[in-house]
């Protein structure tokens, strides 16, 4: 026989999971205020600047003043502004500075657009932009042919321009927790994608069947959308082998989601499921299935005594209680927030679960109950 994990009360468990992050972040905020009020950081500050004003050519009498950097110079605030400093700034020097050339990197709320300058390095394989303010992908992304990686997770992306099927080289698409809505038919063209990260933008409900075309695609991660149902395209990638549609509005699994035949992980809690089709015992590779257990009522007994090594891991999750706020942009934002703690949690719970090296022959009920 196979093995159960069944875990009660995780709400609890969250909770606690939830004021430890609260906690820390506090402190991380509290440490940020302290060193932004010391003198040290002022002067720590005032060093780079120097620093970079040398690297740049800038006359030393241009900086200082009476052996003391002058903030009031007029160049010391085009310093501030200047696009290519700033982005220079966030690219690491060092041993690794042959490699990290092809690696933009941007993050910082003072962020609104990217910088012009980007256009001129068609070179780059990796872009990182994450927590800026930006909201659109410039269309002359299609010039960056090289380009592998493509990280643009908490920023205010609303959307995706077509051109960025033309990236036939890229790998690895991440626009976690933006503020998208749909998906271009054209991502289909970029037919060598092998993860594709869409979380946490509260608002997509479907994706385009030109999807289909994606057959290198092993990870798919749409969770905190409006998905009623897995989308056609996603069970036509014949390679998936991890799918998190967890926090959606799922009613119901197809019956035909056993084509996913190379699938390992499949992640559906915080949905409205009330069964679970018996097609999921037909998914040889399938090692690991979470759920919600709250509204579930029909789960076939196959998939519990299952002896082909399957995790079964059924969380009851309470409801969580409404947080009234006369914004709905706010009550969107605290949703996302909470979703991002929740994604920690279930990250560091999962990886967890799979490490554990040997696991009983027989079905096993853990309990859990904390008090706070």
């Amino acid at each position: 026989m196979g093995h159960q994990v069944i875990i009660f009360d995780f709400s609890v468990i969250r909770g606690l999971w939830e004021t430890r992050v609260k906690k820390n972040k506090e402190r991380q905020k509290k440490e940020k205020e302290r060193l932004e009020k010391s003198a040290l950081e002022k002067i720590k500050q005032e060093w780079n600047l120097i620093l970079e004003c040398r690297k740049k050519g800038i006359p030393q009498s241009k900086y200082l003043k009476n052996g003391f950097v002058d903030i009031n110079e007029k160049d010391l605030d085009t310093y501030g502004k200047t696009p290519q400093l700033k982005k220079s700034r966030a690219l690491p020097d060092g041993a690794n500075k042959e490699q990290n050339k092809f690696i933009f990197q941007l993050s910082g709320e003072q962020w609104t657009e990217l910088p012009d300058s980007l256009k001129e390095r068609t070179y780059l394989k990796e872009w990182h932009v994450y927590n800026t303010l930006i909201q659109t992908i410039p269309t002359y992304i299609a010039i960056f042919q090289d380009l592998r990686v493509l990280e643009l997770s908490k920023n205010q992306i609303n959307h995706l321009p077509a051109e960025i099927g033309c990236l036939k080289n890229l790998k690895v698409l991440n626009v976690s927790f933006n503020n998208l809505k749909s998906v271009p038919p054209e991502l289909g063209d970029c037919e060598n994608l092998e993860k594709l990260d869409l979380s946490g933008n509260m608002e997509i409900t479907e994706l385009p069947f030109e999807l289909s075309n994606l057959k290198q695609l092993t990870f798919v991660d749409v969770s905190a959308n409006k998905f009623h149902s897995i989308p056609i395209c996603v069970l036509r990638m014949s390679n998936l082998q991890w799918l998190d549609i967890s926090s959606n509005s799922l009613k119901d699994l197809p019956e035909d989601i056993d084509r996913l035949d190379e699938l390992q992980t499949l992640l559906l809690q915080k949905n409205k499921l009330t069964y679970l089709p018996r097609a999921l015992v037909n998914m040889p590779k399938l090692s690991l299935l979470v759920v919600s257990g709250d509204d579930l009522v029909e789960i076939p007994t196959a998939i519990c005594e299952s002896t082909t090594g399957l995790k079964f891991v059924s969380l009851k999750d309470s409801p969580v209680e409404t947080i009234v706020c006369e914004d709905t942009e706010e009550i969107i934002e605290n949703e996302r927030e909470r979703e991002q703690i929740e994604k920690e949690f279930m990250k560091a719970y999962i990886e967890d679960l799979m490490e554990r090296g040997s696991t009983p022959s027989y079905t096993t009920k853990v309990m859990l109950s904390l008090q706070l």
